[in-house]
């Protein structure tokens, strides 16, 4: 026990000796919380609209204004005719062009029909179906409307009336979804990052070659490794934890103890994995590349950005073994629902498991000469 107090005196020493470390360590992670959770997000705004009026006519200004008034929309005038509406599209311009008929209001008074064509910029497919959703909705108000004007003694009422409770995240704000697992990436980043560099920093400087002579056990000196940045990463934990409740409004639901248990639980797999990226390279070079390769494909399939139910059936299964997608569930779990021990015990004892035999493989990769 004395043995490992003296590496971590050692650690941390040459930690903050390092005066470009700590803005990496601590600086960064903030600024990182603080943009990625305004911009890291599907919801689609300021949908830039062109129209192509053909009719002209109150009935189809105000369609226009159901549009311009919608907080999804911004509207950017009139197009002249199809082929400059077209050109507008094709240069990015605008996103969607509302083509009106001719006679478009006398239609819809004495044939009672009309029709209406969006052409949408699909470049981005989740992003169109999105902004065609918004369309359909703001053109089916606008048709409900017309009925009722058209029939006032009609009765439209339905028989069964719907109402809708959201639970969570009653305002469906997006930020709310996003920074609980932005604070995950952030931990994540710091301990595969710093675990990997850590130790083969050591090999630059040459100082690797003094500490292999030493009679320090194997897992003392990688345990002494991974314990500054394990607790350097709860201490990040802690600082996003209190940006999210101060500057989001987003508190923690559950328990913050059971939080920070799993985190503890998930840091020393990520640093392990880090510690043998290190046991593998000889350069911080290469251990930045490899940790970046691990990294990306952890992070696109976590669940951060997309739904794990959304991927295919191999990548579903493939996940399993994502330390990360684990992590990004039970922290949403315990921040926004405020699930208990027994809810995420599951995917406790697979993180547990995770951490164990990482950190046991990090111990057998490291080569020690005495």
């Amino acid at each position: 026990m004395k043995t490992l107090l003296y590496i971590l005196q050692k650690e941390f020493i040459q930690i903050f000796r390092d005066r470009t470390m700590l803005p990496i360590i601590f600086i960064i992670p903030v600024m990182q919380l603080l943009i990625l959770s305004y911009t890291a997000t599907f919801e689609i705004k300021n949908v830039d609209l062109i129209a192509l009026d053909n009719d002209r006519t109150s009935t189809s200004r105000e369609l226009i204004n159901k549009f311009s008034g919608s907080p999804f929309y911004h509207f950017n005038g009139y197009a002249d005719d199809f082929e400059s509406a077209q050109q507008l599209i094709k240069s990015g311009k605008a996103d969607q062009l509302l083509v009106i008929e001719p006679y478009f209001e006398r239609k819809l008074i004495v044939d009672k029909s009309a029709e209406i064509q969006i052409i949408t910029d699909a470049i981005n497919g989740s992003a169109a179906s999105m902004m065609v959703a918004y369309a359909q909705s703001i053109i089916g108000d606008f048709n409900k409307n017309i009925i009722i004007e058209q029939n006032p003694s009609q009765q439209l009422g339905m028989p069964i009336e719907i109402g809708s409770l959201f639970w969570y995240n009653p305002e469906l704000d997006y930020i709310t979804y996003m920074v609980p697992g932005i604070l995950v990436l952030l931990v994540t980043v710091i301990g595969m990052f710093l675990g990997s560099m850590n130790l083969v920093k050591e090999k630059e400087i040459g100082t690797i070659e003094q500490i292999n002579v030493t009679p320090i056990k194997k897992y003392q000196f990688i345990a002494g490794k991974l314990i500054p940045f394990w607790f350097i990463a709860n201490v990040d934990l802690a600082i996003g934890l209190l940006l999210a409740y101060f500057v989001f409004n987003i508190p923690v639901m559950g328990s913050v103890v059971l939080l920070f248990t799993v985190a503890s639980v998930y840091l020393v797999g990520i640093l392990s994995i880090g510690l043998v990226i290190s046991t593998l390279t000889n350069t911080m070079q290469q251990a930045m590349f490899i940790s970046w390769f691990f990294l990306v494909i952890f992070i696109l399939m976590s669940g951060l950005f997309t739904p794990i139910e959304s991927m295919p059936n191999w990548a579903q299964i493939i996940n399993h073994a994502n330390p990360v997608s684990y992590f990004i569930k039970m922290n949403r779990m315990i921040m926004l629902k405020g699930s208990g021990f027994m809810d995420i015990k599951e995917d406790l004892i697979i993180l547990g498991v995770f951490a164990i035999a990482l950190f046991s493989f990090s111990i057998m990769r490291y080569r020690k000469t005495v």
